[in-house]
């Protein structure tokens, strides 16, 4: 946790709060700050057109946003302030906003995202010429950036002596909350003329989704009542975590992208309780501990999106001849729209396309499935991921990628290829999840709805399925491509010796 900005006197008359990646009021960092300094301080949100005009018109998250601005908007004129909502291209809109405002310094969260990081050292010499401060703070991790070096001061690359080191680091301090509603005299209403409802999607060129049907709650009211739901079956997260059709994971991603929640909070909890011997709280601190890797990798190894181009962490690794071509378009045409002809595979990709969500261990399947019994390049999946999945974050989805081609940090060996028949029979054995996205293979048993092409022809007739015509065949064999898979990445092999 950064030190206190200020012991007790408030050098500055007016600040701006810059909210980004942590809509919500209680345990922010930068609002705690902002308060702190600052006899008065005005709240903004910028809808970034950088970011969101490249995005389809009917996003999720964008509508997530949207709504918990509203709750965020409503609870900061509670408190005395309220909510200032640009439409713009950030970068160029903080710097002129601030002097509008005759405010002194602008406070933020940071971003360690490279175009983040971009953004933000712009908005930083255009406020410095006009004599404005900008001060950001720790906020999306418990520890990000060089808190957890090893013992030589290099950033880890191996994640259990991550973990151990991280573990090794925590306290009560790191975790404690900064107490934001103790300051909160200090928020002002915004001017008259910057007095505005927060903008509707169809204001920023966006169009409404089906997040009201899927029931995803927003602001940081919703993020605490999932939280206090999974904090009722917490201590079975380690058992139940890898059944789709299970109700194991938290459903915080979301929250998490996005700050409803603090992350800060939900590590304490599951700290404390992972320390009374609950094996499913320690499960998921591990979990968050990984979110803090992916974060630090990412602020260490930044050529690895760098410039909107996705290299792999392991240079050797951009060697693999991929497929490429018509063919290798069909094939991923099919893994998008969950035609591959392997139901686990098919209800998942179903599962991310019409939810925007996908179970964790279904990632896995998935992307392993992509490259390895596709052989296709691992950056088609990142992107269809960055596009679709709610809880999108660059490091994670960047570095899970990377993990299942093998080509990342601490990533599993390249000749560990799942085999989506066996996880599909070990991990939805009674075929529960499938039938729920794919309904025409509702009616198979549950010893061949893993593999449809293994049933004897009678048993598809009486169940109404008809292969090649309401579900696939299968578009690859899964040994063979294993088979493939294993001479591809030979050249990995390659490439290591001849580095020695």
């Amino acid at each position: 946790m950064p030190p206190i900005l200020l012991a007790v006197d408030k050098i500055y008359p007016k600040g701006l709060m810059w909210f980004r990646r942590d809509l919500r009021v209680d345990d922010n960092a930068a609002l705690y700050q902002a308060l702190r300094a600052c006899r008065q301080v005005v709240c903004v949100f910028v809808f970034d057109r950088a970011i969101l005009d490249s995005l389809p018109r009917a996003d999720r998250r964008v509508e997530f946003i949207r709504e918990s601005l509203v709750e965020l908007d409503a609870e900061l004129h509670t408190l005395g302030g309220g909510l200032i909502v640009r439409h713009a291209v950030a970068e160029d809109e903080i710097a002129p906003l601030a002097h509008a405002l005759d405010v002194q310094a602008v406070f933020a969260n940071r971003d360690d995202e490279p175009d983040a990081l971009d953004r933000d050292a712009k908005v930083l010499g255009a406020l410095a010429n006009a004599g404005i401060a900008f001060h950001t703070y720790k906020d999306q991790a418990v520890f990000d950036r060089d808190e957890v070096l090893t013992q030589v001061g290099q950033p880890y690359t191996v994640f259990t002596p991550y973990k151990r080191a991280w573990l090794g680091k925590l306290d009560a301090f790191y975790l404690k909350a900064y107490p934001v509603r103790t300051y909160t005299e200090a928020l002002a209403r915004p001017p008259e003329k910057f007095r505005h409802a927060v903008p509707s999607l169809k204001d920023i060129g966006f169009e409404k989704t089906n997040l009201a049907d899927l029931e995803i709650p927003t602001g940081s009211q919703g993020g605490s009542a999932l939280f206090d739901d999974f904090s009722r079956r917490i201590d079975r997260y380690r058992e139940a975590r890898d059944f789709p059709s299970v109700r194991g994971p938290s459903y915080l991603g979301i929250h998490l992208r996005f700050g409803t929640v603090s992350v800060r909070q939900l590590a304490g909890a599951a700290h404390q309780l992972s320390q009374q011997g609950d094996e499913g709280a320690a499960t998921w601190l591990g979990e968050l501990i990984w979110r803090d890797f992916f974060f630090q990798i990412l602020t260490h190894h930044p050529h690895m999106v760098e410039g909107g181009k996705r290299r792999s962490f392991r240079p050797e690794y951009d060697k693999i001849q991929w497929h490429h071509g018509k063919h290798a378009d069909m094939l991923f045409d099919a893994w998008c729209e969950g035609r591959t002809g392997y139901p686990l595979v098919d209800a998942a990709m179903a599962q991310i396309n019409q939810t925007g969500y996908m179970h964790n261990r279904l990632r896995m399947v998935v992307a392993s499935f992509l490259c390895k019994d596709l052989g296709l390049d691992w950056r088609r999946g990142e992107r269809y991921f960055e596009t679709h999945l709610n809880d999108f974050e660059l490091s994670s989805n960047n570095g899970n990628w990377q993990w299942a081609s093998s080509s990342g940090c601490d990533a599993q060996p390249y000749f560990r290829i799942f085999n989506p028949v066996t996880q599909s029979e070990k991990f939805d054995p009674e075929g529960k999840f499938i039938r729920r996205y794919l309904p025409q293979l509702s009616k198979l048993s549950d010893s061949v709805i893993h593999a449809p092409w293994t049933a004897a022809p009678l048993e598809l007739e009486a169940a109404g399925v008809k292969l090649g015509e309401n579900y696939p065949n299968p578009i690859v064999d899964h040994a063979e491509a294993r088979e493939r898979t294993l001479q591809r990445y030979a050249v990995v092999k390659e490439a290591q010796r001849d580095s020695r």
